[in-house]
């Protein structure tokens, strides 16, 4: 037979595109419109609908960057229009949308005159069904139209003003389309379904399989039956001609998908978070009209925060979607505030995405979430196993890890084992994407490229826009059920994520196993882009720790004295949270998101400074003597782990003489040497007498690299800015000062254009030396390191994360350890070999490489570390990072794991003080220092029971007593809800509990006061 394969496809992509495409809509009727522009910020619809329409011609450009343009839709559907048997009246509404991103233009959302929602019109979703408009045949209804700019612009990465408000200029960005009534031919929509599905699964199969000739024939067919000058009249015929391979069962052996309907929407990126609410609002709207239309259509929602915006600003709408949660359509997923970045939230704050997520839907839905759903972040904590089971999930999800440039991973369904121990069961949809449409395409990706083939059978497949969202449409739907069971295609049945989850534990009983983080090979400058972000993060996290502490220390103090501020508490956690979203705190966002953030991170400090002040004032009583509330869980300058007591103060001065054009600190405990280039030349702790410095090699080296990734510029580090470097050794001016009994170093020197000022500094008693670098930065695409030698055989560092620490290779023996050169640390690092080591601590940067060298000179090993202090990427923020900074760090020579832990904290909680009548003693008290108490509280349901988390921090069984110092009636183990729950190595004693703790162990305890 001859081969007329290409030239029957190329006549059915015609017959499609000239024929079938534009007989959907059979007849169309332009609308009368009106419109009004908000002159600020988006106003309430029946705000919008009091003002002054005027005339508005079809066809006119529209729209300044980020505004808002009210339309109003008037007309009259024509007589016996959707009168047919096939025939349905539509509104079809063109806001001057491009085919491409529909998440990433104008967007626009439909309103009632009395103020309630219709639905969303977006680029691949721009109908209205008549009956929605409250019946009869007269149109009258409003379209709040975003003018919400192209930020991707082609994935171009080109820098672009329209990030920010203030330079986005004034220049209408679109022009509006078609604006019309339009009769819909049903017949005809479902002949383009049916051929959109079989042509797609054509392409995806082999050419000598039969069942692909076997579509093609039936297209032809199909096409020889119809009349391309009467598509409507023989669509009938065109249907039938295709309905035998339709109806073809699928083998036996296919692959099983259980798609979910989702719209992945970014709580910020491209867009800032005012928009992501408006976002919100168009994506479950028509969420809700595809249910009413569909009854086994089931969405999955995964952000707490969203859906309390919903609540908020929405209540009509809101209301729609509990009674959608209620029929199990609307499906509450993920039981996180956010789906938050993983790599750079503190133990606490990762606990807490969990809590107020969970919380959220128990209260609003009477659902629990077992599943977390991350499918976006980028990277995995390996203390995610364990923060997720404690919170009573059992499940996780994500898709990012496709995206790892090097290696791949090994397994799509699996269990994922924590850096405690804890196993949690772990899927990797194999289709690739959060955003499928229901393609073949996206189908035959999964079977295909599914990994446990032979012990699995079944995997996830999110199907909707995202990103920007928009969510389902009626056409995947329509893919869904054409799929369901058809041959040559995966069986695709429409499902909740948790009854995916269940039969997959059901399927594939003996899974393997991943040990520890699960590393993103890529988007590692997110760890240092936007460091005002960062540090505005790190900063609140502690705030709220010692609010915490204080305020439940004051309560239990001064008895009905003082008023747990709880909801007030609440509402600061759920705005850090919110900033922990996956684009906002790795730093990937355009400027107005992360300005947004800043002012909301110094509103957040200025409410908890009062609040502690009341709870400390309430805490220690009238008077005027001074104290040091010490909210570290390690003794601090003679004051108890998280007690107020008045300070020692250190006996010992800082000696500091000159030497060689630079000055030898030495405060009796550890010993510096800072030579005439500003560098650190020896570093030594008086208790070991070894030198931290390697030989010939200098620490406090700050090194100015080029920073052009190929792509994703505030996402990614990419691995040659190795070979572009300039070591900033050269120093203005290097002089001594004296600062309250400590001996400062004062360093000035360039990075490149922007001026630099390091303080290195020596306090009395202090066994680190620290090094605060202010800089005014006016780098462009530029990467600045600091850097320590150290003369220390280390073959892995070890880097704090949430309720632990981590530990990497020092080496590269395979591609896995040679993609991490660039590592999230939280607030310390630690490198050593048995018996000695130098920890380096931070208080606000997480960025970090460690690499190692053999010198030839005496065949030692030189550890380096260095922390990434700024970046300066071009997209989607040109100007990200630019201006003042302050950075500070310290390093600890003669360290073990334990004193890195206590440095950590030591850096980023500085000493506070207060005055007042009486000293705080602690709450509690923990017998053995490896047990660390991150948090103290009031319980969140308001009865006064107090509420301690810790963890075992070193990585060793450690066994312990945790004492109440407080009259208590009892004490029980909890979840990260505070629901009691079993819990090993746990028993309740009379003034605490006796632990004996696995490795990295987290506890919750819930005490009953007396």
């Amino acid at each position: 037979m001859h081969d007329d394969r290409r030239i029957t496809e190329v006549r059915l992509a015609r017959l499609v595109r000239e024929r079938i495409a534009p007989a959907v809509y059979s007849r169309t009727v332009p609308l009368a419109l009106s419109s009004w522009e908000a002159p600020g910020e988006p106003v309430p619809a029946l705000e919008a609908m009091r003002q002054e329409f005027q005339p508005q011609e079809h066809g006119a450009a529209w729209g300044r960057p980020w505004g808002t343009t009210w339309l109003r839709l008037q007309g009259e559907v024509p007589e016996s229009w959707g009168d047919g048997p096939d025939t349905t009246v539509e509104v079809v509404v063109d806001l001057g949308f491009t085919t491409e991103a529909p998440g990433f233009q104008c967007e626009g959302i439909a309103w009632r005159p009395d103020g309630t929602i219709i639905k969303a019109i977006s680029p691949r979703n721009q109908y209205i069904p008549l009956k929605l408009l409250g019946g009869g045949m007269a149109v009258d209804f409003y379209v709040e139209a975003a003018a919400n700019p192209d930020m991707a612009q082609g994935w171009t990465f080109a820098a672009t003003p329209l990030g920010d408000k203030a330079t986005a200029g004034g220049a209408p960005q679109y022009r509006l389309g078609s604006i019309a009534i339009a009769e819909l031919n049903q017949c005809v929509w479902e002949l383009q379904q049916d051929v959109w599905t079989l042509a797609g699964l054509m392409e995806q199969l082999p050419l000598e399989l039969p069942r692909r000739h076997e579509i093609l024939r039936a297209l032809e067919r199909m096409m020889d039956v119809m009349d391309p000058d009467d598509v409507a009249g023989t669509a009938a015929a065109g249907r039938e001609a295709l309905a035998e391979v339709l109806a073809r069962p699928a083998y036996a052996s296919s692959h099983q998908l259980v798609a979910t309907g989702h719209a992945h929407i970014d709580s910020a990126w491209l867009w800032p978070v005012r928009e992501t609410m408006r976002k919100c609002a168009r994506t479950f709207s028509n969420v809700v009209a595809l249910m009413d239309e569909d009854p086994n259509f089931v969405f999955s929602c995964s952000s707490a925060q969203q859906l309390e915006w919903i609540k908020e600003l929405y209540p009509e709408l809101f209301s729609r979607i509990r009674e959608k949660v209620r029929a199990g359509q609307f499906v509450p997923v993920g039981g996180m505030w956010v789906e938050s970045d993983t790599n750079m939230p503190g133990g606490e704050a990762m606990a807490r995405q969990f809590v107020e997520g969970k919380g959220f839907f128990l209260a609003e839905f009477g659902i629990e979430c077992r599943e977390a759903w991350l499918p976006d972040s980028f990277g995995y904590s390996a203390a995610l196993p364990q923060i997720v089971k404690a919170a009573g999930s059992r499940w996780f999800l994500t898709q990012k890890i496709s995206w790892n440039q090097t290696n791949r991973m090994p397994h799509h369904t699996f269990n994922w084992e924590g850096i405690d121990g804890t196993r949690l069961f772990t899927h990797f949809p194999p289709v690739d994407t959060y955003n499928s449409d229901l393609s073949a395409r996206d189908l035959a990706h999964a079977e295909r490229n599914y990994r446990d083939h032979g012990r699995g059978s079944v995997s996830l497949v999110p199907f909707g826009y995202g990103d920007g969202g928009g969510g389902p449409t009626r056409e995947m739907l329509a893919a869904a059920a054409r799929t369901a069971d058809l041959e040559g295609s995966p069986k695709v049945r429409i499902g909740s994520a948790e009854s995916f989850f269940r039969q997959a534990e059901e399927d594939y009983p003996a899974l393997p196993v991943w040990v520890g983080e699960m590393y993103l090979e890529l988007h590692r400058g997110t760890y240092t882009s936007q460091a005002g972000t960062k540090k505005g993060n790190r900063h609140s996290e502690h705030l709220l720790r010692e609010a915490e502490l204080w305020c439940a220390t004051a309560a239990v103090r001064a008895g009905g004295a003082f008023d747990y501020p709880e909801a007030e508490l609440k509402r600061l956690w759920q705005l850090v949270l919110l900033q922990q979203f996956h684009d906002i705190l790795p730093g990937s966002s355009i400027a107005w998101v992360h300005q947004d953030a800043e002012r909301n991170y110094q509103a957040i400090e200025t409410a908890l400074e009062a609040i502690i002040s009341r709870a400390a004032a309430a805490m220690l009583g009238p008077g005027d003597r001074q104290f040091l509330l010490n909210a570290a869980p390690h003794e601090r300058n003679g004051v108890r782990a998280l007690a107020a007591g008045e300070a020692l103060a250190a006996t010992d001065p800082v000696q500091a003489t000159a030497h060689n054009g630079g000055y030898i600190l030495d405060n009796g405990i550890i010993r510096a040497v800072v030579d005439a280039d500003g560098l650190l030349a020896s570093l030594c702790d008086h208790a070991s007498g070894r030198e931290a410095v390697a030989p010939g090699q200098r620490g406090n080296l700050l090194e100015l690299h080029r920073d052009t990734p190929n792509e994703w510029d505030a996402w990614d580090i990419d691995e040659f800015y190795r070979r572009n470097v300039t070591p900033l050794v050269h120093a203005e001016s290097v002089r001594l000062a004296s600062e309250g009994g400590s001996a400062v170093v004062v360093v000035e020197r360039l990075a490149g254009s922007s001026p630099l000022t390091q303080r290195i500094t020596l306090a009395p008693g202090s066994p680190s030396l620290e090094i605060a670098t202010a800089v005014d930065w006016q780098e462009r695409e530029k990467l600045l390191k600091l850097g320590f030698a150290l003369d220390v055989r280390a073959d892995r560092s070890a880097a704090e994360t949430q309720f632990g620490h981590v530990f990497r290779p020092t080496h590269t023996n395979t591609s896995w350890e040679a993609a991490k050169f660039e590592i999230c640390a939280h607030r310390w690092i630690h490198v050593g070999e048995p018996g000695y080591g130098v920890a380096v601590a931070n208080a606000s940067t997480y960025g970090h490489d460690v690499g190692r060298t053999i010198r030839e000179s005496d065949g030692g090993t030189t550890t380096t570390v260095r922390l990434s202090l700024l970046r300066a990427p071009k997209f989607p923020d040109p100007d990200a990072d630019r201006g003042q900074h302050e950075l500070t760090i310290t390093v600890r020579p003669g360290a073990d794991i334990a004193a890195a832990v206590q440095e950590g904290y030591r850096t980023n909680l500085a000493p506070r003080l207060a005055r007042g009548g009486s000293a705080a003693e602690p709450l509690f008290s923990v017998s053995n220092p490896a047990m660390v108490i991150e948090a103290v509280k009031l319980a969140q349901d308001g009865s006064g029971d107090v509420v301690v988390r810790l963890y075992e921090s070193l990585g060793q069984r450690s066994a312990g007593t945790l004492t109440a110092n407080f009259p208590m009636k009892g004490a029980v183990p909890t979840d990260l809800l505070e629901r009691p729950t079993d819990a090993p190595g746990i028993v309740p004693a009379e003034n605490g509990a006796q632990l004996t703790l696995r490795p990295f162990q987290l506890v919750t305890m819930r005490f009953t006061r007396k």
